[in-house]
């Protein structure tokens, strides 16, 4: 058992997500950095689902009243066990009676905690992550608060592994600019051409108004080709009669201030949409914040395959260079 002695601002019960509901309304959820919650899990020897927690921009204080492999990677924070420094991206051994401390994010966004076993709660739809925009999944469909009791899982999938670490090659450093690949469409027909140039050619900036629906971003303005409207769709020139919104995919209402959304979003609306953030790019995503700087490079979808399979061979070099550890 693991008691909740200080929530952290937003901590939530994140794991890979809810798949397969999309055309209910219901979007997939789960870490918003798939790659850091994924090493953490690996470090502690669970199955890369396996439930973790999610902290946003400072952690919790966590009491742990039985032993325990734990690890942290995502944004760069301070983590302590009984107050002394411990590494980031590295399995640590936790006594019971011990506490663990996550601190303020020095750069990034959102840190992640796996505990060996996996955090327990109630699955919904066959996750335990945490959508909070309609209470479900974790504890209690919300973030953490203060005297929460945790359970441990046995979501393992191999050894104990306390002292592994993962090469810093293969670390996530997150920065205070970020460049995101893009897919074009579904509505990019909508924008001037003059506005698709700026946007890709221009600069933006990450607003505080960011959580995991989505984060806008404050920039140039962009200019909608001048249509009547049609019926079903809005006044504004940026509406549309309803589409889908994959994941990634970037709205910019009445032509300001861009919407990037996130593995929370709504999975459908009435708002242009000029692209999407390939899958490859979404954790940088999630680790962006005010107020770092945001730039778009427009890529084919052969472009985006590419680069998915690049970030899966990241993540199979990492477990295959932890699995080698385990053999000595």
């Amino acid at each position: 058992m693991i008691s909740v002695l200080a929530p952290g601002p937003h901590t939530t019960i994140q794991d890979s997500g809810r798949p397969g509901y999309y055309a209910m309304g219901l979007p997939p959820s789960g870490a918003l950095d798939q790659y850091a919650h994924a090493c953490a899990n690996l470090l502690v020897g669970n199955t890369e689902a396996a439930a973790t927690l999610e902290a946003t921009m400072a952690g919790p204080t966590l009491g742990f009243e039985q032993d325990a492999i734990v690890a942290v990677t995502g944004a760069d924070v301070e983590v302590t066990i009984d107050g002394h420094p411990v590494e980031m991206w590295a399995a640590h051994p936790i006594r019971a009676g011990q506490q663990l401390k996550i601190g303020l994010a020095r750069a990034g966004a959102r840190a992640y905690l796996a505990v060996r076993g996996g955090i327990d709660c109630p699955l919904f739809l066959g996750s335990r992550s945490t959508y909070t925009a309609a209470s479900i999944g974790g504890l209690t469909g919300g973030p953490l608060v203060a005297g929460d009791a945790l359970r441990l899982g046995c979501e393992t999938a191999g050894p104990a592994r306390p002292g592994a670490r993962i090469d810093s090659r293969l670390r996530s450093h997150a920065g205070d600019s970020v460049s995101l690949r893009v897919v074009p469409g579904l509505c990019t027909y909508r924008f001037t051409a003059e506005s698709l140039e700026r946007f890709f050619t221009s600069t933006y900036t990450m607003t505080a108004r960011a959580d995991r629906i989505g984060c806008r971003l404050d920039g140039p303005s962009l200019t909608y080709v001048e249509r009547e409207q049609p019926f079903g769709a809005g006044d504004d020139p940026s509406n549309v009669v309803d589409l889908g919104y994959p994941v990634g995919s970037i709205q910019v209402p009445s032509g300001t201030e861009p919407i990037c959304l996130l593995r929370d979003a709504v999975t459908g609306g009435g708002y242009a949409t000029l692209g999407t953030v390939i899958s490859a790019d979404l954790d940088l995503l999630a680790q962006a914040r005010a107020p770092d700087t945001v730039r778009f490079e427009p890529v084919s979808i052969d472009d985006a395959l590419a680069a998915r399979a690049a970030s899966r061979a990241r993540l199979r070099e990492v477990r295959t260079n932890l699995n080698l550890l385990s053999l000595f």
